[in-house]
């Protein structure tokens, strides 16, 4: 029994520590974005918190194109099917490349009046729409990524996406800093920064998928395509229902005022990050979870998934002593506006113990989706978003409590996830979702 504990847990290191890597590499696209602005200005900070939140939503939304392509990809190759595996693949890009440029067409046409729904007001909105504008362009790529990440993540190769991800934020820091800066062209330039490096990884990633997997025909297929969608389709709504209550905290606090705004953002930006840092042993678990369920090993899945919860609170709560550590100057270096920082400093042991929870929910986040129990992650979600988030934020706007009472908002939909998770983990039918045969898995090609 060592021996095997000891074995699981050298794979679970193995694809969790590069997945943290990578995964807190993808949101210092926006980090970068909000150090470098937050000198421009509160109003431009402001301007850039409401875009990102915006942005956020749009395209966490699509991340059933990940988590659906890991879990299939993973269950598939542990049937032993590569063919079916690059088939979903080359579907799943397909969809994403359609899904993309719709989501381009409706931001830039519907720009003005997204930016005002969400609170934007004075001289915030034109800043604003000049960051929208140019980062909707980045749909397309960002989508076509997000599938490719996928790939590699149920292939268990979570090292290739570290590196890919190291080179596309060197590339953002860098020509964004050149095109806010010298050529001066503020928060616009911040957008077409991201906007090159996003599209940079998405031509990297398809590249080196390509070698990787058999080469599928490369027609759509409508079948197959359709049962794509209905698969996903709670995978969608579960994060759908999760960002819209995250997009109503951003609303609920830019109608508190631009410091509170911008206060909100520097805070939701580091705890986002650190939340995808313990997303790594999430990942971890698609990929194991799903490859023993497709091999018929749901015994295997069970001791696995028990050992990642383990690993998962242990790392939530080094991250929460190191915050705790860090409360002075972290938030410094997004901006130097005292308003800001003070209200940052209210909220920030909330942030710091919403850690180890977030490393037991997003493990069992993980195991669900390798087995493939999306039906349950969207109905557990959406009761947390709708029935505990939405109304404590909605209560602190309705009774002035500031940034605190959005993010006590914050703590009861962690916890109710934790409580649910946990429920199902001891419920154990999540094991009998993922299919020995993979048959669950849409034929494609």
């Amino acid at each position: 029994m060592r021996r095997a504990l000891g074995s699981s847990d050298r794979e679970i290191l193995r694809l969790a520590l590069p997945a943290m890597a990578a995964l807190a590499a993808d949101p210092l696209l926006s980090l970068v974005d909000t150090a470098l602005v937050g000198r421009l200005g509160v109003t431009q900070l402001a301007a850039l918190g409401i875009d990102v939140a915006v942005f956020t939503t749009v395209f966490f939304g699509f991340n059933f194109l990940t988590y659906g392509t890991t879990a299939a990809v993973a269950r598939l190759r542990g049937a032993g099917d590569d063919e079916r595996a690059a088939s979903y693949a080359l579907q799943a890009l397909w969809l994403a490349l359609g899904l993309g440029i719709v989501v381009t067409a409706v931001l830039l046409a519907g720009r003005v009046g997204i930016l005002r729904a969400m609170g934007a007001s004075g001289d915030v909105v034109a800043p604003a729409v000049a960051y929208l504008q140019v980062r909707a362009l980045g749909a397309v790529p960002l989508l076509v990524s997000q599938v490719g990440h996928g790939i590699f993540r149920g292939l268990k190769d979570t090292r290739t996406p570290l590196l890919v991800s190291i080179v596309v934020n060197v590339v953002n820091g860098a020509v964004s800093w050149v095109l806010i800066y010298p050529l001066g062209y503020g928060v616009a330039g911040a957008a077409a920064g991201t906007v090159l490096a996003e599209t940079l990884a998405a031509v990297i990633l398809l590249g080196l998928a390509r070698r990787r997997l058999p080469t599928p025909s490369a027609r759509i297929d409508p079948v197959a395509m359709r049962e794509m969608v209905r698969v996903s389709w709670n995978l969608f709504l579960r994060t759908a229902a999760l960002l819209c209550g995250l997009l109503i905290t951003t609303a609920v606090a830019a109608r508190m005022g631009a410091v509170t705004v911008a206060a909100h953002q520097i805070a939701r930006e580091l705890w986002s990050m650190l939340a995808l840092v313990l997303d790594g042993f999430a990942i971890a678990a698609q990929a194991m979870i799903g490859t023993a369920l497709g091999a018929g090993r749901s015994q295997l899945a069970r001791t696995e998934a028990r050992r990642l919860v383990w690993w998962g609170l242990g790392a939530g709560v080094f991250i929460a002593f190191g915050y705790l550590a860090l409360a002075g100057p972290l938030p410094r270096i997004f901006t130097a506006d005292e308003g800001a920082l003070e209200q940052v400093g209210d909220v920030w042991l909330i942030v710091a113990l919403l850690q180890p929870i977030g490393g037991i929910v997003f493990v069992l986040d993980g195991v669900l989706m390798g087995a493939g129990d999306f039906r349950f992650l969207f109905w557990s979600t959406a009761a947390a978003a709708l029935g505990a988030l939405l109304p404590v934020a909605l209560l602190a706007l309705r009774f002035d409590w500031g940034l605190r009472g959005i993010w006590a908002g914050m703590g009861a939909l962690m916890l109710v996830r934790l409580g649910a998770t946990l429920w199902r983990l001891r419920d154990g039918r999540w094991a009998r979702v993922g299919p020995s045969s993979a048959r669950a898995v849409p034929a494609a090609g």
